[in-house]
């Protein structure tokens, strides 16, 4: 009969989907803010999820002593009192009947009245709390965390909102037939007993909750899933590999990008230097030939080995001379290989 009125209570007050309701009046108080729920999907067939309480917060699974600093709002939200007339043919009249035991013969609808009073909601300033859990971690030997962590099905959630009694209320349900000018029609004359059965349970019981999924990662770290896009759950091994996969990728992707872009300009650079040099006559730029100057010469000659030019060797085509300069020097190297044209002469005109 409870989970009945809380589902009729969450279903006229709706909050776009968010709201779940309290199964049980035993459980109302383990769904208070920052409490840990286990969200599990029934099967295939039922495509509704399964809301399981747990004894333990937030802050028992996660590593340190200290305690959240998020804070909890209040305010009234609305005062509820609901009367409904429920047929006994289908489903929901058929679980309340076998939850209060009520007797039904001679009956074909039962009328459900639900007195709420004012109810208040309780939600967690979430802005602080985001900020908070980037410098927490997951103990992952929590037994919660362990057996949670078992089951591809099972993700943990954290209550963010609940809505609570402010006073005494009561359920009723009484059996009877419809009536064409009122609701019910009894007939006392003839009425066994057990038509009628109510309940009362005390003030600031928690009727409804909302929460946030929480998805957990390899080092501990966690999120709040704050959207209904966004999925909890824990990262998998190989989900972690494949994204580390991706990560290299993309850093190699983006060096061979650089280094083809350092060559293109280095390209550049060459080709304008050659052109520069071709532009203009020879007695401008044949300075090696002039008195005073550095002189080629044929580094075979001298038993070293053909090797990549100084000045345009260096490109993304190493082209290689066998001709020099003994009177320059390079990072401690005796000579310099320079092509005996033009880049002979362009290395010791940029020297001058």
């Amino acid at each position: 009969m409870f989970a009945a009125a809380t589902k009729s209570f969450v279903k006229q007050v709706g909050d776009g989907g968010r709201l779940v309701p309290v199964p049980s009046l035993s459980e109302a108080d383990k769904y208070q803010p920052l409490s840990l729920v286990v969200k599990k999907k029934r099967c295939f067939l039922f495509p509704r999820y399964k809301f399981t309480s747990t004894p333990f917060t937030l802050k028992d699974i996660l590593l340190g002593d200290r305690e959240i600093s998020a804070g909890i709002s209040s305010y009234q939200l609305l005062n509820y009192e609901d009367e409904s007339d429920v047929s006994l043919y289908g489903r929901r009249g058929n679980h309340i009947v076998n939850d209060v035991g009520i007797n039904v013969t001679g009956s074909d609808s039962i009328a459900v009245k639900a007195s709420f009073g004012v109810v208040t909601k309780h939600e967690v300033e979430v802005s602080t709390l985001l900020k908070e859990i980037t410098t927490r971690k997951i103990n992952f030997d929590h037994s919660l965390i362990r057996q949670s962590r078992s089951s591809r099905k099972a993700v943990l959630c954290v209550v963010m909102e609940s809505i609570r009694t402010t006073r005494q209320c009561s359920l009723s349900v009484h059996a009877g037939i419809r009536g064409e000018a009122m609701r019910f029609h009894f007939m006392d004359e003839q009425n066994p007993k057990g038509r009628d059965k109510a309940i009362v349970f005390p003030a600031h019981t928690t009727i409804a909750f909302s929460v946030f999924e929480l998805f957990i990662y390899l080092d501990g770290a966690f999120d709040l899933c704050v959207t209904s896009v966004s999925k909890g759950g824990f990262e998998r091994e190989e989900t972690a590999t494949f994204a580390l996969l991706y990560r290299l990728r993309n850093i190699l992707f983006e060096r061979n990008r650089r280094v083809m872009d350092a060559i293109s300009r280095s390209q550049l650079y060459l080709d304008d230097l050659f052109s520069d040099y071709c532009d203009k006559p020879l007695s401008m730029t044949d300075v090696s030939l002039k008195e005073g100057t550095h002189i080629r010469v044929n580094l075979l000659n001298h038993n070293i080995p053909k090797g990549p030019c100084i000045l345009c060797g260096m490109g993304n085509l190493k082209r290689e001379t066998v001709y020099g300069c003994f009177q320059c020097s390079v990072d401690g190297q005796k000579y310099v290989r320079l092509h005996a044209v033009p880049c002979f002469d362009i290395w010791h005109k940029r020297m001058k």
